[in-house]
């Protein structure tokens, strides 16, 4: 797949995907000393139910350039059992129509989340990012190839409320010494 066509990584679509384990340096970040005893089966329950949402994608991640595109849409998020629910999201936007699948599988020995995406264009399912919840803010890291390099994949979901959260998404290309955020979600609770 080339970096001109949308793939799947963390909730949202961000770039060519070539997902592989939690990256050593994600191992050693303040996300992976999150790792402990506690039970994490439902950190996402807040998120079951359907949600209108507006999302802000960079065009071209990485490359110095600040254009952006809007889409806006619904994400519906069901439980399939504790700690696994999944969700499907459908926005429309100048850049197009996306539509991704996720499935969201909470690991009990590990105390992380594995997340899984696909989208409409694709035939599979992705490799699983892979992070946790502390304090109601989840991390969840994964390394890629992007425009022919590794990259580090960094997706944060924080704010959450009873009726509204928000998510981004960041890359690195310097093994996570800084981060160029690319993808941004802001989700209300859809009241119909």
């Amino acid at each position: 797949m080339n970096a001109s066509k949308f793939i799947v990584c963390a909730i949202f679509f961000c770039g060519p995907l070539a997902v592989s384990s939690l990256p050593a340096t994600a191992q050693n970040s303040p996300a992976a000393a999150m790792a402990s005893d506690r039970d994490g089966t439902h950190d996402f329950d807040w998120d079951i139910g359907t949600w209108k949402v507006h999302q802000e994608r960079r065009l071209h991640p990485l490359t110095g350039s600040n254009t952006w595109v809007h889409y806006d849409g619904t994400d519906t998020v069901q439980k399939i059992w504790d700690g696994a629910n999944t969700g499907i999201v459908e926005t429309n936007g100048p850049a197009g129509r996306l539509e991704i699948y996720t499935l969201r599988l909470y690991d009990p020995d590990a105390h992380r989340w594995n997340i899984y995406f696909g989208h409409s264009g694709g035939g599979a399912l992705s490799l699983p990012v892979v992070g946790q919840f502390r304090d109601g803010r989840g991390e969840f890291y994964d390394r890629e190839a992007y425009n022919r390099k590794t990259i580090l994949v960094r997706f944060r979901v924080y704010d959450v409320a009873r009726d509204s959260c928000r998510f981004d998404q960041s890359f690195s290309n310097d093994g996570g010494k800084t981060w160029e955020v690319n993808f941004t979600a802001t989700e209300t609770l859809s009241k119909t």
